[in-house]
């Protein structure tokens, strides 16, 4: 046991037959259980790993049909819970994560520093230079929208998958909610600040191979932006009215109304006096701006308000802290 905790690693597998005796074997002492999720798997990653691995921590779950990487780390998820796991380190197969990183991941859920850790490439800027210019750009575009959608301001690169989870703070997951596609890190992130579970980056250089990303920009664009928006509209309201209420609460709905207002009423006025070749009085144009004004300022402060309003007190200390001491010897 690590720091007399039972920690587990997820391994998604779908076409990674080639790969995933490289990542298994890279694994370290200090993992208690590996399950293997075999994401019917039209290579057959499952049946290999049993054939040819007689490690005992490896435990091969095969699903009859195809999950979706979100889908297959969430039986992982349920497996280790049910197992009595403490911590759960999520990689994939394909080799492209770096396994002796696994402690610096758990290092700060151990430390009651976090909930849940999460991989970003970007914070060495050197490294970035061997991420594919399209990668590059769509996570940082992606980057963006997830901070508005799942309030974590201070997090970037939400799509890597390299993480790791507070098995107590997973228990309290509605695990059969979040999305089972490639929008489930990004879902994972608005379920975790809805619990107000703390979350940290861990500085990582991504290692690119031979293989083909199976995310295709055209196919994700708009559901990726439609559950942005969802998520987004669901913790404001979550966060800001249906749980708390705060000065924020008002701002929103407050500045919104004024910018709107005075968008419509200025563009009607001006679109008036266009056609008309009559010039709009002053007072009118003053009104206009004047809520627009207001509300861009309203809009500025519950966007401040909001950035301070990250997590900052780890939910699943208590967890961490009482298994520490009943399993030390």
């Amino acid at each position: 046991m690590y720091k007399n905790l039972k920690l587990a690693v997820v391994i998604p597998c779908y076409n990674v037959k080639n790969k995933i005796s490289k990542v298994l074997a890279s694994i370290g002492q200090e993992v208690d259980c590996i399950y293997v999720i075999d994401d019917c798997c039209p290579e057959g990653t499952g049946n290999f790993v049993r054939n040819n691995f007689v490690d005992v921590r490896i435990k091969v779950i095969s699903h009859i049909q195809n999950a979706g990487v979100g889908g297959a780390v969430i039986t992982g998820y349920q497996k280790a819970i049910e197992d009595g796991v403490d911590v759960i380190v999520k990689i994939d197969g394909d080799g492209q994560m770096n396994s002796s990183l696994i402690t610096v991941f758990i290092d700060p859920i151990v430390d009651g520093l976090a909930d849940y850790t999460k991989g970003n490439r970007f914070f060495n800027l050197e490294s970035l230079s061997a991420m594919p210019r399209i990668r590059l750009i769509g996570n940082s575009f992606l980057s963006f929208l997830t901070k508005l959608s799942s309030g974590y301001w201070d997090v970037f690169d939400p799509t890597n998958g390299y993480t790791a989870i507070n098995a107590a703070v997973a228990l309290d997951l509605p695990l059969h909610k979040i999305n089972k596609g490639y929008f489930f890190e990004s879902d994972m992130l608005f379920r975790l600040n809805i619990l107000r579970a703390v979350v940290a980056d861990i500085p990582i250089s991504a290692l690119y191979g031979d293989e083909k990303s199976g995310l295709r920009i055209s196919k994700i664009v708009i559901p990726f932006i439609w559950g942005h928006t969802k998520n987004l509209l669901k913790r404001i309201f979550y966060n800001y009215y249906l749980r708390d209420m705060s000065v924020a609460s008002f701002e929103l709905p407050l500045g919104l109304g004024l910018f709107l207002f005075g968008a419509i009423f200025g563009l009607f006025h001006w679109i008036s006096a266009f056609s008309t070749g009559v010039a709009t009085p002053a007072g009118t144009v003053m009104i206009a701006a004047i809520s627009i004004i207001v509300g861009i300022q309203l809009l500025l402060s519950f966007l401040a308000y909001d950035i301070s309003f990250v997590p900052r007190r780890p939910i699943g200390l208590a967890a961490i802290n009482k298994n520490f001491i009943l399993k030390a010897p």
